[in-house]
């Protein structure tokens, strides 16, 4: 999706009134490290470090439409416990939900606890009561749909299966005159009747037709299949990494493929690919563009840890990147740098720092910045900027400009980011950065390294790399001269 047509997107979500109804959970991430196995059982043992919780499943719809800049009402069920209590709180928190809740005593609210190590899930324990709301329960739920979604252009249906989502509750959310997007978990899309889109995954149109759904032309004999079986005008399937596919009733299969992108989490990126598809849709985006800007937050939600929201810069960016040389967007202002180094947190990595002129790059550097990679899971390369080599190597330095000493730098798989600076020390950027490892050359000393003082007082450490007999930018230099 070009720049253009995303930033006008952007600007038509904003307000555009939706409902979101169905399943409200809470989602909590435990994050800890793995280092021993228990002597009691053959299970490893999590030393718990951190916790997360959020809202899922519709109420995770709910909060990145709002992100995206949306107007958006929440109607779920929770329990009358400690867990509905929290999810109350959450729901309060979050800046453009407002959430229509009925609480059901009789009922746990749906609780899904995940553990992870290592940017890897563990283990999943859910506590949940799969029954469907029945009695005043139902009929209160009924009438908050009556009341809510009567003025909305959009109402969005998360189906997971755990009792909110009755066949009266969808005849109250048709019966509002709004488009109706259901994400289905149902081995049935036949109980929905005629709604306007039904979105699986792949997996879930494969379970709910006994067919496989690998490549297009099995996606697309699937759907087919799948229409025939139901009601609903359309039927869209979300295919990870390879795109999306759209089936319209009495239209060609069309199928619109995805951008690879690093996934970190995919915990609700079926979510983020809901809240934006709707919310497209509520502000009269064509659904082709609706479906390209869904695809676009889906990828940016599954390198981001838990079940994500977006926001409309981070789709800016990761616009922008997905139109530069993969070298080009390593390079970065101190401030996204700080942006990315959080999420790097967010999931568990590392952080590695070093800095240099780099002036005309050798043996000697790749060897060093190799060795400083393999002491961090991520690796910043602070670089002087033109003015600041200068102060520090003389007139007639640098060789080569900031612009190609950081695209050069850029290009070596080891290096995860290029952050210039123009002081004649790293000092503002490794006290922006925090981080866990601090790399200089062996021909320093810790005590006198910049920021060594600064990364230890936090906890970091300060490690000094091999230096590589014959290499430097000052022989090199020589050398040139000498044939000139």
């Amino acid at each position: 999706m070009d720049l253009s047509t995303l930033q006008q997107i952007l600007a038509a979500l904003r307000g555009a009134r939706i409902a979101c109804v169905g399943d409200l959970m809470v989602d909590r991430f435990v994050y800890g490290e793995v280092t021993r196995v228990s002597p009691e059982a053959p299970i490893p043992v999590l030393a718990r470090q951190r916790e997360l919780v959020m809202l899922g499943a519709a109420g995770n719809v709910a909060r990145n439409a709002a992100a995206l800049g949306g107007d958006v009402r929440l109607i779920g069920l929770i329990g009358g416990d400690a867990e509905g209590h929290e999810a109350l709180r959450l729901i309060e928190a979050e800046p453009g939900v407002e959430g229509f809740v009925v609480t059901d005593a009789g009922r746990p609210t749906t609780l899904k606890t995940r553990f992870v190590s290592g940017g890897q899930q563990l283990l999943r324990v859910d506590m949940e009561t799969s029954g469907p709301a029945t009695g005043d329960v139902e009929q209160r739920l009924l009438r908050t749909i009556r009341d809510v979604a009567k003025d909305v252009g959009v109402v969005l249906i998360s189906d997971y299966g755990k009792g909110v989502v009755t066949d009266a509750v969808i005849a109250a959310a048709k019966a509002s005159g709004a488009v109706i997007v259901v994400d289905s978990k149902a081995r049935s899309f036949a109980r929905y009747g005629e709604v306007d889109i039904v979105k699986p995954n792949a997996a879930e149109l494969a379970h709910a037709t006994d067919m496989p759904t690998s490549t297009n032309d099995e996606i697309a004999a699937a759907l087919t299949h799948a229409l025939s079986l139901c009601q609903a005008k359309a039927i869209l399937v979300t295919r990870s990494a390879k795109g999306i596919s759209l089936a319209v009733r009495g239209e060609p299969v069309r199928h619109f493929p995805g951008v690879p992108r690093e996934v970190f989490d995919a915990s609700g990126a079926g979510d983020t690919t809901l809240a934006a598809l709707g919310l497209a849709i509520a502000a009269k985006v064509p659904i082709e563009d609706a479906i390209q800007f869904a695809m676009l937050a889906s990828g940016v939600a599954v390198g981001k840890a838990g079940t994500a929201v977006v926001t409309p810069e981070e789709l800016i960016e990761a616009s922008l990147t997905a139109h530069m040389a993969p070298a080009e967007a390593k390079i970065v202002t101190p401030q996204r740098m700080v942006e990315e180094i959080a999420r790097w947190r967010a999931k568990g990595l590392k952080v590695g720092f070093t800095n240099g002129c780099f002036d005309i790059l050798h043996r000697g550097h790749v060897a060093y910045l190799g060795q400083a990679r393999a002491w961090c899971d991520r690796l910043i390369v602070g670089v002087n900027s033109d003015r600041s080599v200068r102060a520090l190597k003389g007139e007639g330095r640098p060789v080569n400009e900031l612009e190609s000493r950081a695209m050069v730098l850029a290009g070596l798989g080891g290096v995860d980011l290029v952050a210039p600076f123009d002081e004649d020390t790293p000092m503002a950027l490794i006290e922006a950065a925090r981080p866990d490892v601090l790399i200089k050359g062996a021909d320093y000393s810790e005590d006198d390294v910049v920021g060594g003082a600064f990364v230890k007082s936090y906890g970091g450490e300060v490690r000094l790399a091999e230096i590589v007999e014959g290499y430097s930018t000052t022989e090199a230099i020589s050398r040139m001269k000498e044939k000139a």
